[in-house]
């Protein structure tokens, strides 16, 4: 049983502004086509009772505490830099 045809993978190909040789035709219209069936079997599933989810497995935030620590003196981020100007980087312009 196909769920697509080949005309209507021509017709989203064409949509899509793609173009596609006979041979790609026919199997993308295949892969197309066992995607299809294997949504309509995961819609056989009783799924009654089971909550929405947007992941498979629980996320958890990986925040860490927002405590205060000394910053990298402006001498030692300054250290390698090709040039400076007072406190900070000086680049070239790039917008004339």
């Amino acid at each position: 049983m196909d769920k697509i045809s080949k005309d209507e993978v021509a017709y989203v190909a064409h949509l899509a502004r793609l173009s596609f040789g006979e041979e790609e035709m026919g199997k993308f219209t295949s892969q197309l086509n066992d995607i299809l069936l294997y949504m309509d079997k995961l819609n056989e599933v009783d799924t009654t009772g089971v909550e929405p989810m947007t992941h498979a497995i629980a996320q958890k935030n990986a925040f860490r505490d927002d405590t205060v620590v000394a910053s990298l003196p402006v001498e030692e981020s300054l250290a390698n830099a090709p040039e400076a100007r007072g406190s900070c980087f000086q680049v070239p312009k790039v917008i004339e």
